[in-house]
């Protein structure tokens, strides 16, 4: 997985009552655009370093 400054991720939920996750990656430390990814979450408006799992996915900006 690839993403940089900007774009969005999703975490899909694999739980019934459990809801899906979205936010915006703000730094991204690896030159190659490696994990983890510092992403500010959209339903809590808080930051947190993000190693994505199977269930995540990257919207690259401007492909939205």
């Amino acid at each position: 997985m690839k993403a940089a400054a900007g774009d969005q991720v999703v975490v899909e939920s694999s739980h019934v009552m459990a809801h899906r996750r979205e936010g915006q990656i703000v730094e991204v430390h690896d030159p190659g655009g490696a994990p983890p990814y510092l992403v500010h979450w959209n339903d809590t408006g808080t930051e947190s370093l993000f190693f994505p799992g199977p269930d995540a996915h990257i919207i690259h900006a401007g492909t939205q």
